[in-house]
């Protein structure tokens, strides 16, 4: 069904990400933007009265019929638990208790996780920090495709697939890609969201529990919001890998379409990152954006210029890559490969570089 694509690989380049640069020059004219680089201590008790609007929604799904409570995980549950999948991204980002406090926001993170049913927020900051150090790094980058994927989902019937499984997809890419031993932190994720599940199973039976899972799936499949997996990064236009989204449903995503000024200041709240903008609009307006995620679904499946091989992809020159499970005694002693995002623990270039802030 459709035409194949026509791409037959990934767009290689040989040109650091383009975000630390833009960062060091924007920052030497907007000084003040430095400002914005504080905790969001409203997203505590954002993500508090999410959890407790999907323990209310438990309760009131439990005595359903079967089709309703299907209905109401599409139309309420997904919905829910898509944003707090950004809530957690935000979180990754130590934007809950800021970066003197990381276990806290480790914590935090296990937390917000109860509302989606499956364990997932430790193992995701463990990789999505890779994904701001070495944007498109082979071997490195778990948010690029793999090679099959490419090969595979390339009509537009196939992408239609690929688009309503790729959550599956992105589960899978690490063990392939960059696996990782697994740690403390994520078994305790994985045992307390056991519990937690558990705990639904008994309390309010066998539909809530469908519904809380169910809901989650289908969130991040075939859904309006998930239109940001595709529209951040992948390339619609040669020579930009990140765009920007300016729509609506930055609303319910705590700004995630902000995604060049996010990649440019990881360290920036999500809530800051429309006030960024603004302060340096010269080097934001005249970007390629979206105010569309459905649309943007719609032309990765109908456009057949575009697939799964539709990103960029580098070879890390010189880089070292320190994997999170390592010893900090390790981790001290290693610098950041120029060209990456600065270190949370501070805006210098030349900041001693350190893979994870929680030695578990």
């Amino acid at each position: 069904m459709g035409n194949a694509v026509a791409r037959e690989d990934f767009e290689w380049v040989y040109t650091d990400q383009p975000h630390a640069d833009r960062r060091k020059e924007i920052l030497s004219k907007h000084p003040e933007i430095k400002t914005l680089m504080k905790p969001d201590y409203n997203l505590i008790w954002i993500v508090t009265l999410m959890v407790l609007a999907q323990l209310v929604a438990l309760y009131l799904v439990k005595d359903l019929e079967w089709k309703w409570v299907i209905f109401w995980s599409y139309v309420f549950g997904s919905c829910l638990d898509h944003s707090m999948t950004l809530a957690i991204h935000e979180i990754a980002h130590n934007s809950a208790f800021g970066n003197c406090k990381p276990l806290w926001n480790r914590w935090f993170g296990m937390f917000a996780n109860l509302v989606f049913g499956i364990p997932y927020s430790v193992s995701f900051k463990r990789y999505h920090m890779d994904h701001h150090r070495y944007l498109g790094g082979e071997g490195v980058d778990v948010d690029i495709p793999l090679p099959i994927e490419g090969w595979f989902f390339c009509t537009r019937f196939r992408k239609f697939l690929w688009v309503i499984f790729q959550h599956f997809l992105f589960v899978i890419r690490p063990l392939f890609i960059n696996p990782k031993p697994i740690s403390r932190l994520e078994i305790m994720n994985l045992s307390i969201q056991f519990l937690f599940d558990v705990m639904v199973y008994y309390v309010f039976g066998v539909k809530a529990l469908v519904y809380l899972i169910t809901g989650s799936l289908l969130g991040l499949g075939l859904h309006p919001i998930s239109g940001h997996f595709i529209a951040e990064h992948y390339m619609f236009l040669k020579g930009y890998e990140t765009y920007s989204y300016y729509g609506p449903l930055n609303k319910l995503t705590f700004n995630v379409g902000y995604h060049n000024e996010h990649h440019d200041f990881p360290n920036v709240p999500g809530k800051n990152l429309p006030l960024l903008k603004k302060m340096a609009s010269e080097y934001y307006d005249h970007l390629p954006q979206y105010n569309s995620w459905t649309k943007v679904l719609y032309d990765f499946v109908m456009d057949d210029t575009i697939s799964p091989y539709s990103r960029v992809k580098r070879h890390l020159k010189g880089a070292v890559v320190v994997p999170a499970w390592l010893p900090a005694s390790f981790q001290t002693i290693t610098r950041a490969p120029a060209g990456l995002p600065d270190s949370p623990a501070g805006n210098s270039p030349n900041t001693i570089w350190n893979s994870d802030f929680v030695r578990f």
